[in-house]
């Protein structure tokens, strides 16, 4: 029993239902979890439902067999998509949910938001079923059903189509949100008790039976290229404004032998005596007056000998300033010449190919940006050449300065 969550689009309610089910099956056996494509935030919230580690699958920034090794393991598995079940990157839609279906050989369990249609939902279901016969697509779960007589009237409709649930408009597991997506999982007190009302929910409208009955391949282990270590000794920061960080990345460096260590800068911890601290991306703007003031952990950055790191978040914070939404400027760690705002947000996303031919994480590597911080100032030498996904060339993105650099790319995998 492994499958994948898909939808038509987003907006559908894959997420509050995937977390419904991770809880609901975790009850009954072991479950693990997985997320397709580059996203933080979802993860953290599959490994609360499961109790178990959730990773990233991305079809676009990693090799079929870096997919299949990442995967691997006995324990069954839920899919997480991203976007349409069909949806990604432009020219020719590579990274989409359905090619880690494809990879993975796992069939698909398509959640449909039937709330403004009824016998609609038929050919809906039939164009995604018949697209890509390479794909199983196995049933469907109707989400956001009003009534008995509305899931009475999409069955009928859906004759000859396995029709996994039927799930009931519930206003009350609406996720809070925010600019990038959803609060983080950490910063919900009342985290538990959502994700058992999700599976509560859900194991009352879902045939959890059939699901957990589900025929699919298994995944054995795969051998698969990791990532070299930076360093041998690493320290990470790990709080709510440092809080993105790819588990498989950190996962490779331990496997190689380099010893890690966790930090919080927003509890003024400062940088261990490591030879390479990572800032990874997170939320910085919403604490960046606790972190301005934070003397402890900005000193350490300035005097330490160690390779420093940023990405997106902790990239701004490497650098002179960074202004917040209500435009108040607060001053960082200025090793970088950089001046960040969220005064003014413009939104940045898409993958992207990078090149470094200096700094700690030298060589090629598929990345992904999202942010919505406006550069004010960047002044010094680039730390990447950068293309988008087509492969046109970008403006050269990062600084380096020394033995600090970083750029609002997040690295996902080497290529």
């Amino acid at each position: 029993m492994s499958f994948v969550i898909a939808a038509p689009s987003s907006g559908s309610g894959k997420t509050t239902i995937t977390l419904g089910l991770l809880r609901a099956i975790s009850r009954i056996t072991p479950i693990r979890a997985a997320k397709s494509g580059p996203d933080y935030i979802d993860p953290r919230f599959h490994e609360a439902a499961c109790g178990q580690p959730c990773l990233n699958l991305d079809a676009w920034a990693m090799s079929p067999t870096r997919v299949q090794s990442l995967a691997a393991g006995t324990t069954p598995l839920i899919v997480e998509g991203a976007m349409g079940l069909f949806d990604g990157a432009r020219p020719d839609g590579k990274g989409a949910t359905a090619d880690v279906a494809r990879i993975l050989d796992l069939p698909v369990v398509l959640v449909i938001d039937a709330g403004r249609m009824a016998g609609s939902v038929a050919a809906l279901a039939q164009g995604f079923i018949n697209h890509d016969p390479k794909l199983h697509v196995a049933g469907i779960i109707l989400n956001n059903v009003g009534s008995p007589r509305h899931e009475a009237m999409l069955r009928r409709a859906l004759v000859g189509i396995t029709v996994f649930g039927a799930v009931p408009r519930t206003a009350g597991l609406t996720q809070p949100s925010r600019h990038l997506g959803l609060v983080q999982a950490q910063e919900r007190p009342d985290l538990d008790a959502y994700l058992n009302a999700a599976a509560d929910l859900i194991s009352n409208s879902v045939d959890l039976k059939a699901l957990i009955g589900l025929r699919s391949a298994t995944l054995p282990a795969r051998q698969s290229t990791t990532l070299k270590p930076p360093a041998h000794t690493i320290a990470i920061a790990q709080d709510e404004a440092f809080a993105f960080c790819y588990p498989h990345l950190i996962n490779d460096w331990h496997s190689a032998g380099a010893s890690l260590s966790f930090f919080s800068p927003l509890n003024d911890d400062p940088a261990p005596d490591v030879d390479f601290i990572y800032l990874p991306g997170g939320y910085p703007e919403l604490h960046a007056g606790r972190l301005s003031g934070n003397h402890r952990f900005l000193s350490s950055l300035k005097t330490t000998h160690a390779q420093i790191f940023g990405e997106c978040g902790g990239y701004m914070v490497l650098g002179d300033s960074l202004t917040d939404a209500d435009g108040n400027r607060h001053s960082m760690a200025g090793l970088l010449r950089l001046e960040t705002s969220f005064a003014k947000r413009k939104l940045h996303l898409g993958y992207r190919l990078l090149h470094a031919t200096d700094g700690p994480l030298q060589g090629r590597w598929a990345g992904h940006e999202f942010h919505y911080a406006t550069t004010v100032r960047a002044q010094g030498t680039p730390l990447f050449q950068a293309q988008d996904a087509e492969g046109n060339n970008l403006p050269p993105m990062g600084l380096i300065n020394d033995n600090v650099s970083g750029s609002f790319a997040h690295l996902i995998d080497a290529t």
